[in-house]
């Protein structure tokens, strides 16, 4: 038997799981929880002890299955010292001490990487339709062992044991993959092969590999060398130069490592945009012909592959055609985000394309370049990924998209009879911070979209975690990847809608352990402090509550400006402010201080808990909580994602506040911030309006703005004082740039406008 929707009742579950342990340890077994855990699971009184005769069992006339056999017996001789002999699986009558892997045809419901293990006091049994199946349960064996079997000379094979457990385990989605950016930092071969292990470890199957950028070109070309003796490399601030790349050896030894890993890797060659690193090597591929430079910042740039030069595809074909050799997998992705067309609203080639295709304007000419590839990848049986923007203008027949911003993207796709992989940049970015993305809103995520019928739902393939490295370096990954990767790893593999945080997340505790062997520098499940606040108007008070989910930590917090010691207050309840704070708190762990400072300043004044009546709509996505957002006393950080700004695209700000009467007034003052690499740009112009009726407004301050290319996140403060005005609404009217300017990697594009706080005194 096995029990289903474990979950559905989380007392019992963590009964049965007590229990459980309980006997485990009166059988001084180690069985710590499994990530991901699998679908249907049942344990029983039994249990497996490894001894100086175990032996695997295997069907000798498949070498595929000797070779899995070796992957497991060098797992447990590298810990033990004892290389377990490999039997034929006509020994399993003997009875024996055996682990026997073997292929079940029968078990076509278990699908490719479905698995079943039983374990009992005389066998490990595990069966599966598929190798790929096979090796998905040799790694819950290995998770089943202690952890220390991930040590070299660990422990002694007597020590080793399994509890008896029956386990009928597959995937929910087919697609279960990890991007790793290589452009803006430069992984060395053996860090990536590494990362191929801990995907297989937690049953993720896909490596989305990025492997050129404007940051650099990271795949050697034969046929165009300069790809990589150019575009290989970017110039520091200090004229040293940064950079790498792989050979075509390398990528061979590599593909070979994952797919003995069962692991297929997914290359992304960019096109037509984020082609700096290209187009610096061979300057002809462009519309102007250059002269470029490596990109040495980050963001997006005008320049792109010119898709009015026959000479363009002839390249990207002898590319494409180099990388299909060394890469056996069905997709090649092709990137097709945030491609500017400036660059082709000018050129003749350009224009002239358009013409002669019957196009109707630029965003058709980049449906048309995109075609073109897919059709040429279609001739060599491969299917086409790319982002959610080469929806626009016009799908290719067969691609696949990968949807980034939000799950729009995935929605019309699959309504349009196309497969889609969701990669949402609300829970799967993870070069965002933990305050933005933690481990629980991962664990949160759904793939699939509840508004899609069952019909198009088969057409949502799975998902990616996406790691993207302006920010990370090789040596950051980690932290950045762990453990939120442990959640992503659940949700695409284990069906269960019912999953429960806090059960997953002492699994999570547990495998740190793990992680620590394996040599993993795993970052933190959250923020380690976070400070949530409410305004009541019954008193005019603010409370703060400093939330912390990890109870070993002590928090002190200070009022005064300065940063918290062990000498500073210590928090224990809901704090109570009537007036203006500066409110910082700091973590510590056994006296040492763990975390960042964290802090928030709170504003007391006028508008304090009024709704502003808005004349522009804020964004959904950016509302900061909604319609007292700009008015709760909290100001916002450098972070614009902090969940403290409100956002608006394209449009002006403008609201109108209510002060409930005629007030006596000295000072109206709010706060933008400005993010150019995100298209957030501080606004042209700001003015203040009062009037006395709600009906005739008077300007009483204008501020002018000048947008700079400055790339430092900055916040500006627009702030008029003066004697006695007497009015009883207020009017803040901002100017938005509207599309973001000429030397901007957006040009053309909508530019926002973020605030934080309208503040009357």
């Amino acid at each position: 038997m096995y029990s289903k929707n474990i979950f559905a009742k989380p007392y019992l579950f963590f009964f049965i799981c007590l229990t459980c342990l309980q006997a485990q340890e009166q059988m001084q077994i180690k069985s710590p929880p499994l990530i991901p855990i699998p679908t249907n699971y049942h344990f029983t009184d039994e249990e497996f002890k490894f001894n100086d005769n175990t032996a695997i069992l295997i069907d000798k006339s498949d070498q595929e299955s000797y070779l899995l056999a070796d992957y497991i017996s060098k797992i447990i001789s590298k810990s033990t010292g004892k290389c377990l002999a490999i039997k034929d699986k006509k020994e399993l009558d003997k009875k024996n001490n055996f682990i026997a892997l073997l292929i079940d045809n029968s078990k076509s419901t278990l699908g490719d990487e479905g698995y079943e293990l039983n374990v009992s006091n005389k066998l490990i049994f595990l069966s599966a339709h598929k190798p790929a199946g096979l090796f998905r349960g040799i790694q819950t064996i290995r998770q089943l062992l202690p952890p220390e079997i991930e040590k070299l000379n660990g422990c002694k094979i007597q020590n080793l044991s399994l509890p008896g457990i029956n386990i009928l385990d597959k995937p929910k989605f087919p697609w279960r993959g990890m991007l790793l950016d290589c452009c803006r930092h430069f992984m060395d071969k053996e860090f990536v092969k590494r990362y191929i292990d801990l995907l297989a470890y937690h049953k993720m199957n896909v490596l989305h590999w990025h492997l050129t950028e404007d940051q650099g070109w990271r795949i050697e070309i034969k046929k165009y060398p300069k790809l990589t003796e150019v575009g290989g490399w970017r110039k520091n601030d200090d004229g040293t130069l940064y950079g790498g790349y792989y050979t075509q050896e390398d990528i061979r030894e590599v593909v070979e490592y994952a797919k003995s890993r069962y692991i297929t890797i997914v290359p992304e060659i960019e096109m037509p945009g984020h082609s700096m690193a290209a187009i610096t090597a061979y300057p002809e591929l462009s519309c102007t012909g250059g002269p470029f430079d490596v990109a040495a910042t980050w963001g997006v740039f005008k320049d792109v592959y010119c898709a009015g030069n026959d000479s363009t595809f002839t390249f990207l074909e002898d590319v494409l055609t180099e990388v299909i050799d060394l890469f056996p997998g069905a997709y090649i992705h092709i990137g097709g985000d945030e491609v500017p067309k400036d660059r082709w609203s000018s050129c003749t080639k350009c224009q002239k394309r358009i013409e002669e295709e019957g196009l109707n304007n630029e965003a058709e000419l980049q449906s048309y370049f995109i075609k073109r590839i897919e059709k040429f990848l279609s001739t060599k049986g491969k299917t086409l990924i790319g982002w959610d923007e080469i929806l626009e203008g016009g799908l290719p027949p067969e691609a696949t998209v990968q949807s980034w911003r939000g799950m729009d993207g995935a929605i019309t796709a699959v309504r349009s009879g196309h497969d889609a992989i969701v990669s949402p940049t609300s829970h799967a970015y993870f070069d965002y911070d933990l305050a933005t993305t933690d481990l629980e809103k991962v664990y949160s995520f759904n793939p699939i979209p509840p508004v899609l019928t069952a019909e198009d739902q088969i057409h949502i393939l799975g998902g990616e975690c996406n790691m993207w490295t302006e920010s990370a370096p090789q040596e950051k990954i980690d932290s950045k990847v762990f453990p939120r990767i442990l959640a992503m790893a659940e949700v695409l593999w284990t069906a269960n809608p019912d999953r429960n945080f806090d059960e997953f997340f002492q699994r999570v505790y547990s495998h740190y352990k793990r992680l620590e062997i394996l040599g993993v520098k795993f970052g933190s499940e959250s923020s380690p402090l976070k400070i949530s606040s409410s305004f009541y108007p019954d008193d005019c008070s603010i409370n703060a509550d400093i939330i912390s989910k990890d109870s070993s930590l002590k928090i002190y917090y200070s009022t005064d400006g300065s940063i918290p010691s062990e000498l500073s207050n210590v928090y224990s309840k809901t704090l109570k402010f009537f007036g203006s704070t500066n409110l910082k708190c700091k973590a510590f762990k056994k006296g040492i201080r763990y975390g960042e400072t964290v802090e928030k300043e709170f504003i007391f004044h006028r508008a304090l808990g009024l709704k502003p009546s808005f004349t522009f709509n804020y964004s959904d996505q950016y509302n900061a909580g909604g319609d007292f957002a700009l008015t709760d006393g909290v100001k916002g950080s450098l972070n614009f994602r902090d969940g403290l700004w409100q956002g608006f695209e394209g449009d002006d700000f403008q609201a109108v506040l209510d002060l409930k009467g005629i007030q006596t007034l000295n000072e109206i003052s709010i706060g933008f911030i400005q993010d150019v690499s995100s298209w957030i740009f501080f606004p042209v112009n700001v003015e203040f309006y009062s009037s006395q009726d709600g009906v005739d407004f008077e300007l009483i301050k204008s501020f002018e703005t000048e947008v700079t290319k400055n790339p430092d996140v900055q916040i500006k403060n627009f702030t008029s004082q003066f004697e006695h005005l007497s009015a009883q609404y207020i009017k803040i009217a901002a100017k938005n740039l509207g599309t973001c300017p000429d030397w901007h990697y957006g040009a053309g594009g909508k530019a926002w406008i973020f605030t934080d706080e309208i503040i009357i005194k």
